[in-house]
């Protein structure tokens, strides 16, 4: 059986601020690190440490000064990265939507990073490491998760550093909807690698046209040049691919083109060049694309005119013109028509998600183990599902209070249970349902299926876990899909409520 550890709490970070010290004297953390406990009450750092423990790491010294959860996963001297969520620093979804389901707070990742701080060591390096969307304010970033509080905290009371990285490239700036300003970006120090999985990829064998493959800047050229002729390869960062563990920090909401973010699609944060990543495919179905359902007439103009506005917008010609255009459309069809293969028939993204899960499972600092019998590095994935997104995701979700902290080795068995928290049904989200059902591999999960996955939650006061299938795990709130996948990914009504079994 696949563990999982749970942790449920308050669903809100009301009253936190950083650096977002807890509320308790745990005796790892003061013993090792001179983490000593602040005066206001901080349930995320609880629920946190309560999903670790619920996994069962480092089980049998839990509760002693000794502990060291992460320490089952990477030893003393070790280079971990935190892999949060920053996709943008606003939620345009003013009316029901804030800050809050967009991106991994810094209370979650305050908590993780100490524990990452007590496996590494000394001698050892934890880093922050995210590419967030193109028109990311990391500034702003820095400012909404208090990161300078953080890496204050690491030198004045860990004495160590923090290291926190923007690994774009390139940082731009839209006006409704169209790129007017480019600028430069140092990226990962380290440096960049490309990763070529060839026939190992998800595409190979999907039959799919790489010269409809669309990216995310204007030019296809480099999306179509790096996934043709046997070819899948991507521009992944250098400081990730030799890390020791990867500490994944998805937020809990829904995606336009996948279904659902996760820990999964959280793995496109590792890109030094986003336009390496095929995110649809221009047509219909019954034209070999997947950029909108059926081939009306305004499906194919639209589609049309992007196409022929793609090379000018390249050259920054006409961009007035495309920009009133597309301010116009707005007006007149809203944001909810499927446009850009936000929909469920997207083929496209979900096998760029498992390609790059792929490519992290089977890299290291001395390259690509394709051939390896199973992963050559370990991963955990923590969930921050405190305050989750729902309907508009993952840039203008609707907040859902959830107060959940999921933690996993395996991606897909923590996604599965971020799932049926959300009352989604697995079967039904290609991005989940490929990887248990690969046959070819190198597989990225030892699940097949939900069967295989047991929930281990442990009690408020943490002192014990209670343990049960997934499939006895019951949904806490019916999300609402994105628009583009309304009706075709919620599970059956029939669905169980909140049920836990035994104790252990």
């Amino acid at each position: 059986m696949i563990r999982v550890g749970l942790a449920r709490t308050l669903p809100s970070y009301r009253g936190l601020s950083a650096p977002y010290d807890p509320d308790t004297a745990f005796p790892e953390l003061v013993s090792a690190l001179n983490v000593q406990p602040g005066s206001t009450p901080n349930s995320v750092y609880s629920a946190v440490r309560g999903a670790l423990r619920a996994l069962g790491l480092d089980a049998e010294r839990f509760g002693s000064p000794s502990w060291n959860p992460l320490g089952d996963l990477a030893e003393s001297g070790a280079t971990i990265v935190l892999k949060p969520n920053f996709i943008r620093h606003w939620n345009p979804n003013g009316e029901d939507g804030s800050i809050e389901s967009v991106i991994t707070h810094g209370s979650v990742l305050r908590a993780i990073a100490d524990y990452a701080a007590l496996a590494a060591g000394p001698e050892g390096r934890v880093v922050v490491a995210e590419a967030p969307q193109q028109d990311c304010d990391f500034g702003e970033i820095r400012r909404l998760v208090g990161m300078d509080e953080l890496e204050e905290h690491f030198s004045q009371v860990l004495g160590r550093s923090l290291t926190v990285l923007d690994l774009r490239r390139e940082q731009v700036r839209f006006r409704d909807g169209v790129i007017v300003e480019r600028s430069p970006l140092p990226g990962d120090p380290s440096g960049y690698r490309a990763v070529d999985l060839g026939h190992r990829s998800f595409f190979n064998e999907a039959g799919m046209d790489a010269k409809r493959f669309r990216g995310a800047d204007y030019d296809p050229g480099p999306t179509i040049e790096h996934h043709r002729n046997g070819r899948h390869a991507y521009l992944l960062s250098e400081t990730v691919l030799s890390a020791d563990l990867i500490v994944n920090l998805p937020k809990l909401k829904t995606h336009k083109k996948t279904g659902v973010t996760l820990a999964l699609k959280n793995l496109v944060g590792i890109n030094g060049d986003k336009n390496w990543l095929p995110h649809h495919s221009v047509g219909s179905p019954d034209q070999g694309g997947d950029e909108y359902p059926t081939r009306n007439w305004s499906n194919r103009l639209r589609s049309r005119a992007v196409e022929f506005a793609r090379p000018l917008l390249a050259r920054g010609i006409g961009t007035s013109t495309i920009r009133a255009a597309r301010k116009l459309e707005g007006q007149m069809r809203g944001d909810d028509f499927v446009r850009s293969g936000n929909w469920y028939g997207n083929r496209t993204t979900w096998r760029m998600c498992c390609d790059l899960n792929r490519c992290v499972a089977y890299s290291d600092r001395d390259g690509l183990h394709l051939e390896a019998r199973g992963p050559v590095r370990r991963t955990l994935s923590l969930i921050d599902g405190i305050v989750a997104g729902e309907a508009g995701g993952p840039l203008a979700p609707k907040d859902v209070p959830l107060g959940v902290v999921i933690a996993a080795t395996d991606p897909i068995a923590a996604d599965l249970t971020a799932l049926r928290l959300m009352g989604f049904d697995e079967r039904r989200i290609p991005k989940i349902e490929a990887p248990m059902s690969d046959m070819k591999g190198p597989r990225i999960t030892e699940v097949r299926s939900s069967g295989d996955v047991e929930v281990h939650e442990t009690s408020p006061d943490q002192t014990q876990t209670t343990c049960g299938p997934l499939d006895q795990l019951g949904t806490v709130h019916r999300f609402k899909p994105h628009p583009g996948w309304t009706g075709q990914i919620e599970a059956s009504a029939s669905t169980p409520t909140r049920t836990t079994a035994g104790s252990d």
